[in-house]
């Protein structure tokens, strides 16, 4: 058994974690953690708040709470702004668990003398001989390992994912059996710990509008847009045109978002490279054949990852479509996840 500190944050995922933790006799205390609040728009913090307490006081538990609100700034939301300032589509959410959820959330837990953390993701790890794997979870649908690609062994060491052998409507159908108060409350889209403002509100709160032409491949101007640092390859919503299309091309200098048929050839790659590369644990060979995916939401992909020195690269059996420079990419060999880099 041990003493867990268990994220408990409005949702259902975080509200079984809990309940399954102390089901399995650990000694359970909730922490709720106070990342970003917002008056101007519809920021959902409070809201949250009551929500957890809710839960902690259902299920007969101490909750704490942990005001972050200046680390998550430092370190994420100056992040999100610096980069797209350079005209950089940043992701987040992978730095959000590396330094927040799995660094400062998880060093405060261990200075009060708790032996782990507790979070909701679908992902698992597995121990041997004091070495630590990350495994996609069971629900593959939701699985979330592409996000936590950037955890080491210690963070792993002092983690856990109580949910990890259960499904999204497992976890719904046992969340109502025992009653859980928020069993229905639907999941959140948002950028991470900013749940309910979009991001290019988000991003307008510093960053200028810079208006100029939205063009097709063949450089006809089919509408005009508000700047281009607030568009990534491959978007398809928020470009208001009469005609569907996929953002193919992003020129930084001149402004230009050229959008195209999503069977554009400037869409498809084959190789690609790869910086700021991360190894989660075990060192494998190289060249390796692994599965890969650039983006959280895409299936598994067949390729071969080749290290030399510092850089890297995977080469995909088939072309992948929409491969966005600084997003991230993340490598498996079978269902273990060996780490991730960002694409150049």
């Amino acid at each position: 058994m041990f003493r867990v500190l268990v994220w408990l944050s409005w949702g259902v995922d975080s509200a079984l974690a809990a309940y399954l933790l102390k089901k399995q006799w650990h000694e359970v205390i909730a922490g709720f953690m106070k990342n970003y609040i917002s008056e101007k728009w519809n920021c959902t913090t409070y809201e949250d708040a009551k929500e957890a307490i809710k839960v902690a006081k259902f299920l007969w538990i101490k909750i704490l709470s942990f005001d972050l609100q200046k680390e998550y700034s430092r370190k994420i939301i100056k992040y999100i702004y610096d980069g797209y300032k350079k005209w950089i589509t940043p992701n987040p959410d992978i730095l959000c668990n590396n330094l927040i959820k799995f660094d400062v959330f998880l060093k405060k837990a261990l200075k009060m003398w708790f032996d782990k953390i507790a979070m909701w993701h679908y992902a698992k790890i597995k121990e041997n001989w004091k070495k630590f794997k990350l495994l996609r979870g069971k629900d593959k649908n939701k699985d979330q390992s592409y996000f936590l690609s950037w955890l080491d062994q210690f963070q792993l060491s002092k983690s856990l994912f109580p949910i990890w052998e259960l499904t999204k409507p497992e976890v719904r159908k046992l969340a109502k059996k025992i009653w859980l108060p928020n069993a229905d409350r639907k999941d959140s889209q948002g950028l991470c710990f900013i749940w309910n403002i979009p991001i290019r509100k988000f991003l307008e709160l510093k960053l200028k509008k810079k208006i100029w032409n939205i063009c097709d491949e063949k450089w006809k101007v089919v509408w005009k847009h508000d700047g281009a640092r607030f568009f990534t390859i491959w978007q398809r919503h928020g470009l208001n045109l009469p005609f569907k299309a996929y953002v193919t091309k992003i020129d930084v200098k001149k402004n230009i978002v050229t959008v195209w048929k999503k069977e554009s050839e400037s869409l498809k790659w084959k190789k690609i490279k790869i910086w700021n590369r991360h190894r989660i644990g075990e060192k494998y060979p190289s060249p390796i054949n692994v599965k890969a995916k650039i983006r959280y939401r895409q299936e598994l992909q067949l390729g071969k990852l080749v290290i030399k020195w510092k850089s890297a690269n995977i080469i995909f059996q088939k072309n992948q479509r929409a491969i966005a420079p600084w997003q991230s990419v993340v490598a498996y060999v079978k269902d273990e996840c060996i780490g991730g880099g960002v694409i150049m």
